[in-house]
């Protein structure tokens, strides 16, 4: 029977958001209802109340997510009611050529619900923010969507690989294949940049350094293992970095802005040969120039990093896991816990820079 619950709406381009009550329809086959524990509030769910991702209004905001399978559909059997799990926008199909090649991770036919979440008042079909909309008592989403996890993780904790810790910490491991020994730099350090830095540090680099405009943001990426720290509202951060590593650069420089000044910065920081990560998200005006002759002569790789080219069922058990020894303290991400009703205040505070991660907790 179809559940109405609460849930956070972004009615349409730049609109405040507000709480409505969603009808949330029984699961169909592969598909699983969950009952949302924790979701953090993500710059992901901003671009789409500000209309940055399409224009498909109203949406059901909130993907970085936590919570217990409730009911599951037909045919369904990568969970069960009572699982606890993190949601993923990355349901891997397992037969796309990317798949079919062992490469899951970027799978190129990643899947959601097919039934739709609706507003309980008009019937209005919702857009979920990524196939998830987390910002709700419960959600519907594709069972792929789930990964299941450790039990005794703080679902506000464990719902931050969802998105956003992921693709740091991803960019880091997965995308830069940053070593033990290894020099890294990262440019940016809101929670993206610090999840790299804590990604960096957990692979064993030597040297980790964060470069920022804000020194209390560098302060934070100390605090999750940057070892040396730039503001490059002051320094010239090529020449800082250069200076760090013995005058070469960086082994692997991750720019966690996405602005084409800052992807300059990091592809002159780097050490011949070296690797720059792309992992900041750049808009679709921005534009890039740099001199060919200078692309070939370096040498190396300049990649991309989409989710932190993460395979969910791979990662997220393996971080959790970290997390629980010890050895990955990503409780330090979560900077406040709110109500749903909280939202758009929070959105506020991140625009401000005033948290890591703002997480709404039911």
């Amino acid at each position: 029977m179809a559940q109405q619950v609460r849930g956070v709406i972004a009615p349409g381009r730049n609109e405040p958001v507000r709480v409505e009550t969603v009808t949330v329809p029984d699961p169909g086959p592969g598909e699983a209802v969950v009952r949302v524990q924790a979701c953090g509030v993500c710059h992901t769910d901003l671009h789409y109340k500000q209309g940055g991702i399409n224009d498909d209004f109203p949406f059901l905001l909130g993907h970085e997510a936590a919570g217990v399978v409730e009911s599951v559909g037909d045919g369904t059997t990568e969970v069960e009611p009572g699982d606890f799990v993190i949601l993923n926008w990355r349901a891997v199909c397992g037969q796309c050529r990317a798949c079919s090649r062992g490469r899951p991770w970027y799978c190129f036919d990643t899947h959601n619900a097919s039934r739709q979440m609706t507003l309980a008042d008009s019937g209005a079909p919702l857009s979920p923010a990524l196939g998830i909309g987390a910002f709700a008592e419960k959600t519907l989403v594709a069972a792929g969507q789930c990964t299941k996890v450790d039990p005794e993780a703080s679902p506000a904790v464990a719902g931050l690989l969802g998105c956003g810790v992921m693709a740091g910490i991803g960019a880091a491991i997965n995308t830069g294949a940053v070593g033990r020994g290894d020099t890294v730099a990262v440019i940016g350090c809101g929670g993206v940049g610090d999840a790299a830095v804590a990604g960096a540090r957990l692979a064993g680099a030597s040297r980790i350094i964060a470069v920022d405009i804000e020194d209390r943001k560098l302060a934070m990426a100390e605090s999750m293992g940057a070892t040396h720290t730039v503001n490059s509202r002051t320094s010239d951060p090529v020449e800082a970095i250069r200076e760090l590593t013995g005058g070469f650069g960086a082994d692997v420089v991750i720019e966690a802005v996405g602005r084409p000044e800052t992807y300059e910065q990091a592809f002159y920081a780097r050490d011949l040969a070296g690797t720059v990560v792309l992992v900041g998200v750049p808009t679709p005006e921005m534009r890039l120039e740099l001199p060919l002759l200078d692309v070939f002569a370096r040498g190396g790789s300049l990649k991309s990093s989409w989710y932190g080219d993460c395979l969910p069922s791979r990662d997220f058990p393996m971080l959790i896991d970290l997390h629980q020894q010890g050895r990955l303290d990503l409780s330090k991400f979560v900077t406040e816990r709110i109500a749903l009703d909280d939202v758009e205040e929070a959105f506020t505070r991140m625009e401000a820079g005033d948290v890591l991660r703002s997480v709404v907790v039911f």
